[in-house]
């Protein structure tokens, strides 16, 4: 429960993070208040605990991998980088559509995603029993696929997230996450057990209160023993906002997400289909019994953090502004899109138009480098660990699996500034 002085001791802690030269502006880790928030709820408003995971996540961000958070950004796009499509076959885990308001606006009104979560919130998608790491490290190395996690889970909060509240039109600070057990077994969690510990451990010390809810589906009859293991992995307010459902779980999602936004592979109607150049085609599944069949949703990325996002990283990368979908930029970036041909033209217009079309479809034969059209982002629930519940307890705050809370509720207990790679990474290699 929060204190009666939240805004006194939020006032203290920036006081504190500037005068030990640990919070300036345009610092990627966040700088407003409700990423102070974040911090000083993981650790229940104690200003000493906070500043603690405060300054390793800052020493972290800096020294990860070695060239820090910001520089591997930079080199490695979590949308958009060579083994990402081999990845997911692999290891599937995906940001997928949020809710959105709908723009004044009609000619926009159509490129809009449809609604997802109904609270706003990005849903992270996790297909576990379709993990297999000997086919994973066959196309991607264990290092690059940690490095490729991490810039992952920093998505959240660098682009999902601000583009899910710009989306929304108010503060959207947490994911919805479903974890798809469906074909997962004892043996698969025993072979990427440590890769999951250690996404876990960045997640919660690094990315706090980021998980609204988790809901785990399609769970086993071998998850109790799963689920003994997992459960000391997390805080015990995480473990709060976890339900465990077996393969009757459809409706219960349906009561928080559209259908049409809900992945088809989950119950919904979504395929992606509308999601052009970002979504590809279903991989082959065959081979292991009891797989998920995954659609175009599983690859497409598809959400508001994708709207202008070529041109914003581009801008990016130039040092011109940060990579974020900001406030009030939806509608300008769609309208890049949707009003390039909306009206026909007639008489002396029509004439050049004609001519510039012909001419650039001339052209268009020999060269078609030019980038691709751009693709089309608080009050949030508790859910309990129970078998087949329901998903309708209202919590005060938000917090993916992806980016979870924090490592040890209590106290002080925290990681080395340096959090590496699982040791047992290469091991599966």
């Amino acid at each position: 429960m929060a204190p009666k002085d939240v805004s006194a001791i939020l006032k203290q802690f920036r006081q504190e993070l500037v005068e030990g030269d640990l919070l300036h502006d345009g610092d990627s880790i966040g700088t407003d208040d409700e990423t102070l928030l974040r911090f000083l709820r993981a650790r229940q408003f104690n200003l000493k605990n906070a500043k603690i995971m405060w300054t390793n996540c800052y020493e972290w961000r800096k020294s990860a991998e070695g060239v820090g958070i910001d520089e591997l950004y930079r080199r490695i796009d979590p949308f958009d980088y060579p083994e990402r499509d081999h990845v997911f076959k692999f290891w599937p885990l995906f940001f997928h559509k949020a809710s959105m308001t709908m723009p004044t606006d009609p000619y926009l009104q159509p490129a809009y995603p449809p609604q997802t979560d109904k609270s706003g919130r990005p849903i992270n998608i996790h297909h576990f029993g379709r993990i297999n790491t000997t086919e994973l490290y066959k196309g991607v190395s264990p290092d690059r696929f940690w490095q490729a996690f991490l810039v992952n889970a920093d998505s959240l909060t660098r682009e999902v997230l601000p583009a899910a509240s710009a989306a929304a039109g108010e503060r959207i600070d947490g994911t919805f996450v479903i974890v798809d057990l469906k074909g997962f077994g004892t043996g698969q969690f025993w072979q990427m057990k440590h890769l999951a510990r250690g996404a876990f451990q960045v997640s919660q010390d690094y990315f706090p209160e980021t998980m609204s809810q988790l809901a785990i589906v399609n769970a086993p009859s071998s998850f109790t023993a799963i689920w003994a293991v997992m459960r000391p992995w997390l805080a015990k307010e995480t473990v709060e906002k976890v339900s465990v459902l077996g393969s009757n779980y459809a409706s219960t999602l349906l009561k928080l997400i559209d259908a049409d936004s809900l992945p088809e592979s989950l119950g919904g109607k979504c395929t992606c289909d509308e999601c052009g150049e970002q979504g590809k085609d279903k991989p082959e599944v065959g081979g292991v019994e009891g797989q998920v069949e995954m659609g175009r949703c599983a690859f497409s990325s598809a959400g508001p953090w994708l709207v202008g996002r070529q041109e914003r990283k581009a801008a990016w990368l130039r040092g011109e502004r940060d990579i974020a979908l900001q406030p009030g930029e939806l509608d300008k970036f769609l309208q890049k899109v949707t009003h390039t041909s909306e009206e026909p033209k007639t008489g002396e217009e029509a004439a050049p138009q004609e001519e510039e079309t012909k001419a650039e479809s001339e052209s268009s034969v020999d060269d078609n480098s030019g980038p691709p059209t751009p693709a089309h982002e608080q009050n949030l629930s508790q859910v309990n660990v129970r078998d087949n519940g329901d998903l309708d307890k209202e919590r005060p705050h938000g917090h993916a699996l992806a980016s979870g809370d924090t490592a040890k509720a209590g106290g002080e207990d925290h990681l080395d500034a340096r959090i590496s790679p699982p040791d047992d990474l290469h091991a599966n290699a």
